[in-house]
C-alpha cells in the first residue's frame, strides 16, 4: 500500500485532510486519470444529485408508476386518473404533485379541469424502467 496526502494525487491538501492509503495500482489508475482532483470534477454536481433524487424518489413507488403509465398514450383529467388509481382526492393530489415536481408528468389546466400528460423525460425514462426489467 501506498501513503499518501491527498496533494499527491494533485489536489491540494487541505488542513485537517486525513492522510490516505491507496493500493498502488488504484494510484497508478488515478494518476493516469489525472488523479483526485480530476475524479471530483467529473462528478455530477450537488444541484444535479439532488434533481436525480427527485427523479428516483418519483420513480420509487409503484402508484406513481401506474399514474405515468395510465398517462403515457394521452394526456387524462385527474377524475379518469382516479378511476384507475382509486385513491382519495388528496393521496392522488399528492402522488401527481411528485410526478409534476419531478418533470415526469406535466399539469396543464383547462376551464375546471386540470389535465396530466407524460413528459418527455417521462416517457424516456418509463422506457429505461421497462428495458431495465427484461
Amino acid at each position: 500500500m501506498t501513503r499518501t496526502t491527498a496533494s499527491c494525487c494533485g489536489t491540494p491538501a487541505r488542513d485537517g485532510d486525513p492522510v490516505t492509503e491507496i493500493p498502488e495500482p488504484i494510484q497508478r489508475d488515478l494518476d493516469a486519470k489525472g488523479g483526485l482532483s480530476a475524479l471530483e470534477k467529473r462528478l455530477p454536481s450537488q444541484k444535479k444529485l439532488e434533481e436525480r433524487c427527485r427523479i428516483y424518489h418519483a420513480l420509487s413507488d409503484p402508484i406513481r408508476l401506474r399514474i405515468l403509465y395510465t398517462i403515457r398514450d394521452q394526456p387524462l383529467c385527474v377524475c379518469v386518473i382516479n378511476r384507475f388509481m382509486r385513491l382519495s382526492g388528496s393521496k392522488l393530489s399528492y402522488h401527481l404533485n411528485i410526478l409534476n415536481e419531478s418533470g415526469l408528468a406535466a399539469r396543464e389546466y383547462d376551464g375546471n379541469w386540470v389535465i396530466y400528460s407524460i413528459t418527455e423525460r417521462g416517457r424516456r425514462l418509463l422506457q429505461c424502467t421497462e428495458q431495465a426489467g427484461k
